[in-house]
């Protein structure tokens, strides 16, 4: 079974730049070179894309391993595959990491049981409208847009993992 999906690195400083690719090239299994260009939301930074090919899981495998560089602003995703959900993981500095099962539209789904306690917190005085945000990594989406916006036309890469 095969799945894909896409490597966002939104923003890294140039020191970065090489560890990124040994960290995705060993997850993946096969060297990786990825296309960098200057990131204007963040000047000194750069930004790069990975369309990728490889077993179910390598979307977490990714953000854990790029997890460790805690300059980076990054999201992995993976589509859906036979047995296996969607997902996403969000990565910013501040905010650390947000993980989200998605849609074949990429739209991030929140389980049941998290909806409840979500309504279970607002019943005990919380704000439902914060915690929904929070369900949903609104936080995240606000601070990488700008990110994302600035890499429109970038070069972007495949990738075909072995295994």
């Amino acid at each position: 079974m095969s799945a894909r999906g896409v490597l966002y690195v939104h923003s890294a400083p140039a020191a970065l730049c090489p560890h990124v690719e040994w960290a995705v090239a060993g997850v993946v299994g096969v060297p990786v070179k990825l296309d960098w260009v200057a990131q204007p939301a963040a000047p000194g930074h750069h930004r790069a894309e990975l369309n990728w090919q490889g077993k179910p899981g390598t979307a977490g495998e990714v953000a854990s391993a790029l997890n460790a560089w805690q300059r980076l602003r990054f999201e992995v995703t993976e589509e859906g595959s036979p047995g296996c959900d969607g997902m996403r993981y969000s990565y910013t500095p501040s905010l650390g990491v947000f993980t989200a099962i998605t849609s074949a539209a990429g739209e991030v789904l929140v389980p049941e049981g998290r909806l409840r306690a979500a309504m279970a917190t607002a019943a005990e005085g919380a704000d439902l409208a914060a915690e929904l945000d929070r369900l949903t990594g609104r936080a995240w989406d606000e601070e990488l847009e700008p990110f994302r916006y600035a890499g429109d036309g970038a070069p972007v890469r495949w990738l075909h993992a072995v295994g």
